[in-house]
C-alpha cells in the first residue's frame, strides 16, 4: 500500500514559541550564510504561483513564503528525481545553501523591529514511525521545528485535533480547523507545518477622521461601498502607464505594505501578468519619496485553499506519485509520498496598520504649491507585505471585491 505523508501549510498570525519534544542535538548555527538564493528563489516561486492562481475570480491572499518554508523542510527528505522536481519548481536553491539559507532568514526575520514577525514550524509524526537522525536533526537546527508524536492510523480525530488546538493557540485564536477532516487518512504518516504571524503598525498611521464611506468600483458597472482611508504624507511612489505603485511602510521600517493601483479598474488582469521579480527589483529602484495623498480601504481578506493540483501541474508531480521518492525522512522504510498541501491565509488593513497572518486612479495634483500624486485605491489591486531587508515576499494577494468593514 502506497502511505502518504501529508503536509500542512498555514499563512497566518502564528507566534514561533511551541512546545517542542526530543530531537538529535541541533548542528552549529550557520556563520553568515547567504540568504539571497533562498530570497531569489522564494520570490520567482511566489510569482509563478500568484500566476496559477489569479484566474479564479474573486479576492486572493497567501503567503508564499509560507508555502516555500514548509515544501524546502520537506525537500530535506526528497531524493532523485522527485528532489529534481521540487528544486526546478520551487526555485530552489541546492541543499547545502538551502537549509542554513532559511535558518539565516528566519533569524533576520525574528530580529525585525517595531513589529510582531515571527514564523513556526512543526512536525506531527505518527506514533511509532521512525524518522531518520538526520531529518529529525535538519529540521530541528535550521527550520527549529518542534516534533510532536500523534496517531493518525488509530485515532485520526484526536490526531486533527491536536494539530488544529495547536494552530489555534499559535495564531491567537484566528485560524481554526486548518486541518479538515477529510484530509487524514489511513496510510498518512507525516504533517509537516509552517505559519507566519504578522502584526504591524504603520510608521504613518491614518487618520481615522478622515476615513469615510465612499464607492469602491468592483468593476466596470458595480460599485460597492467600502470605509476608505486618507491622508497626505511622504511615501515612496511610482507611475507608469499601467498602474501606480505606493510603498506603505510600517513602524521601523523594515517592513512594507507595496500597492500596485491599475491605472482602470478592468485593467486589474493585465497588471497581474506583470507580476514577476525583475518588476518588484525595478520598482525597488525606481520608488521615489514623494508627497503623496492616499485613499486606502479598509479590508480584511481570508482564504482556504489547497495546493496539490497546482503544485502538480506547475512542474513535481512525483512527489504527489506512486513514484516519489522521499526516502530521506524515514530511510525507505514506507513508500512515502506527498497527499496533499493545505494553506489558510489573513490579513487585516485598518487606520492603525495590518494584521496578516496586505485603484485606479488618474494622476492629479494640487496645484497651489506643489504636484502632489493621488494614489486612490478605489477599484482592485494588487497588494504584497514585504520585508525590505531581504527582500522577502512574505504575503501577496489582491483586493477585488471588498466586505466593508468597521
Amino acid at each position: 500500500m502506497l502511505r502518504t505523508a501529508t503536509l500542512g501549510l498555514l499563512m497566518l498570525p502564528v507566534v514561533a514559541a511551541c512546545a517542542q519534544a526530543a530531537a538529535p542535538p541541533a548542528r552549529p548555527a550557520p556563520s553568515g550564510a547567504d540568504v539571497r538564493p533562498v530570497v531569489a528563489g522564494n520570490t520567482q516561486f511566489a510569482c509563478d504561483l500568484y500566476a496559477r492562481l489569479r484566474d479564479k475570480p474573486g479576492n486572493l491572499i497567501l503567503s508564499p513564503f509560507s508555502v516555500s518554508s514548509a515544501l524546502a523542510m520537506t525537500s530535506a527528505g526528497a531524493r532523485g528525481k522527485t528532489l529534481a522536481e521540487m528544486e526546478k519548481t520551487l526555485h530552489l536553491p541546492a541543499q547545502k545553501q538551502l537549509h542554513p539559507g532559511m535558518r539565516q532568514l528566519f533569524k533576520q526575520l525574528g530580529a525585525t523591529e517595531g513589529i510582531e514577525l515571527n514564523v513556526a514550524n512543526a512536525l506531527w509524526a505518527q506514533k511509532g514511525k521512525r524518522f531518520t537522525a538526520d531529518f529529525r536533526g535538519l529540521v530541528k537546527a535550521d527550520y527549529d521545528a518542534g516534533a510532536f508524536e500523534v496517531d493518525f492510523v488509530g485515532a485520526p480525530d484526536r490526531s486533527r485535533e491536536q494539530i488544529n488546538k495547536w494552530v489555534l493557540k499559535q495564531t491567537k485564536n484566528q485560524i481554526r480547523n486548518l486541518i479538515p477532516s477529510d484530509l487524514i487518512k489511513d496510510d498518512t504518516r507525516l504533517i509537516l507545518t509552517n505559519a507566519i504571524y504578522f502584526k504591524g503598525g504603520w510608521a504613518l498611521p491614518f487618520p481615522a477622521d478622515n476615513t469615510a464611506v465612499k464607492p469602491f468600483q468592483v468593476s466596470r458597472d458595480r460599485t460597492r461601498d467600502v470605509w476608505l482611508m486618507k491622508q497626505r504624507d511622504s511615501f515612496r511612489y511610482h507611475g507608469q502607464k499601467e498602474f501606480q505603485a505606493l510603498e506603505l511602510p510600517y513602524a521601523g521600517g523594515d517592513v512594507s505594505l507595496v500597492v500596485l493601483l491599475p491605472r482602470k479598474s478592468e485593467n486589474l488582469a493585465d497588471v497581474e501578468k506583470l507580476l514577476t521579480p525583475a518588476l518588484l527589483a525595478r520598482l525597488g529602484r525606481n520608488m521615489t519619496k514623494q508627497r503623496v495623498e492616499v485613499f486606502l480601504p479598509r479590508f480584511k481578506l481570508t482564504a482556504d485553499v489547497s495546493l496539490g493540483k497546482q503544485l502538480r501541474s506547475m512542474g513535481m508531480p512525483l512527489a504527489f506519485s506512486d513514484g516519489a521518492d522521499l526516502s530521506g525522512l524515514d530511510g525507505g522504510d514506507d513508500k512515502l509520498a506527498l497527499n496533499e498541501v493545505v494553506h489558510k491565509a489573513f490579513i487585516d488593513v485598518h487606520e492603525k496598520g495590518s494584521e496578516a497572518g496586505a485603484g485606479s486612479g488618474s494622476v492629479v495634483g494640487s496645484r497651489s504649491v506643489e504636484f502632489v500624486p493621488v494614489f486612490r485605491a478605489d477599484r482592485p489591486f494588487v497588494f504584497l507585505i514585504r520585508d525590505n531587508r531581504s527582500g522577502s515576499v512574505l504575503f501577496l494577494g489582491r483586493l477585488s471585491d471588498p466586505v466593508p468593514t468597521r
